[in-house]
């Protein structure tokens, strides 16, 4: 799959945008500040339904307008899509595919695309939050059911947070009457969600040992593991600090899934009256990540965060390059290569030889491999400049 063509109406700094992209590497270059990395955030959003930047969508719409418009033509053999999402401050967002309106939540089914940037050092250093979004908008790109999936679990655990909330003003002793019918809930949500990303923790272990090898081009072990609230045995907040408690690299069956979720509901159970939460399920899981045996978060040094990090992100555009009908997804390299030494940008830009489409970004155009600035456009302030002008 690639991109043929992007037009933007009044996102972020661009009134309008018209731009033709090449098969192959695309580079994208301009100072700091003057849009390059809002072209790729748009095509982000296109796939994703989110930006890697900001957690609000407002932040996109140019100021003063009331909305904000993303239109691609996507290319796939010899099929071609126009798809198109509508970014509005006020209502709901509208999306079309080919000129048919379609729900905004359909679009990733239509566009894959595997996005780095500077802000994915958090997906090593950062929160466990940070690392459940990263799988599950994976998830979703494989499997977009799965996106239906999160939002009912979602929807229960508001529900059943509500519940124990209100059970804890009220200073009832006993467990609310519907609390084991938001319990089943919780389960059946849950249980598929932990067996989905077990599957997809599986496909991407492998992968991204052989990334972070190809990157750094050193003889570390890079490993991933899962982190089980429902096997712990401990009801302290999750986010808080690394703990290897509940630690899997083997696989529960789908059963002993849905038990260890019930019995870990009935373990906590005083303790979420207490705190008015729910304190086990996979809102409170975490991607460990390791280097020989090693937590990366808090041991990797900057380089081999960074390195993981991106390991991370080519492992998932490897998986799904594989399992995609649609084939490859498109790779989005932003503002990565001046981190990188120029031993590490060669290998990078070996890791990425092959794909259908790279769109990179950067500041300075020598920092990337002359081998994927073949096709190279200038942004300044907003504006798409022609050959000969200068950024």
């Amino acid at each position: 799959m690639r991109v043929a063509h992007l037009s933007l109406t009044d996102f972020r700094n661009y009134e309008s945008a018209e731009l033709d992209l090449s098969p192959g590497p695309n580079l994208f270059v301009g100072s700091n500040g003057q849009g390059k990395t809002n072209l790729v955030e748009a095509l982000g959003y296109l796939s994703t339904l989110g930006s890697h930047r900001v957690s609000t969508e407002h932040a996109m719409i140019r100021s003063g307008s009331d909305s904000a418009i993303v239109r691609a033509r996507l290319i796939h053999g010899e099929q071609s899509v126009l798809a198109e999402v509508q970014i509005n401050r006020v209502g709901a967002n509208r999306a079309q595919v080919n000129r048919s309106a379609i729900k905004t939540r359909e679009l990733p089914r239509y566009f894959s695309s595997v996005l780095f940037a500077p802000e994915d050092l958090a997906l090593v250093r950062g929160e466990p939050s940070g690392r459940r979004r990263f799988m599950d908008e994976l998830l979703v790109l494989r499997t977009p059911r799965m996106s239906g999936v999160l939002a009912d679990y979602d929807r229960v655990l508001r529900q059943r947070n509500s519940l124990l909330k209100s059970a804890r003003a009220s200073g009832t002793r006993g467990e609310p009457g519907t609390l084991e019918i938001w319990d089943e809930r919780l389960v059946a949500f849950g249980a598929e969600i932990i067996e989905a990303r077990a599957d997809l923790v599986d496909e991407l272990a492998p992968e991204v040992e052989l990334a972070y090898a190809a990157i750094a081009g050193r003889d570390h072990e890079a490993s991933l593991a899962r982190q089980l609230s429902i096997l712990s045995s401990s009801a302290d907040d999750a986010d808080a600090e690394i703990a290897l408690d509940g630690l899997r690299r083997d696989r529960l069956t789908a059963e002993e899934t849905a038990e260890a979720f019930r019995a870990a509901l009935v373990r906590v159970r005083r303790a979420e009256l207490d705190r008015g939460i729910t304190l086990a399920g996979p809102h409170r899981d975490d991607l460990v990540l390791t280097l020989n045996e090693l937590p990366a978060r808090g041991y990797a040094s900057h380089g081999e965060s960074w390195s993981f990090a991106l390991s991370l992100k080519l492992a998932s555009a490897a998986v799904l390059r594989r399992e995609s009908s649609s084939g490859d997804p498109v790779l989005i390299l932003d503002d990565v290569f001046a981190e990188l030494d120029e031993s590490r940008r060669d290998r990078l830009a070996d890791a990425v030889d092959g794909f259908e489409q790279v769109l990179i970004t950067a500041a300075v155009g020598g920092d990337v491999p002359a081998r994927l600035a073949g096709n190279s456009v200038a942004i300044r302030a907003g504006h798409i400049l022609g050959a000969g002008e200068d950024v």
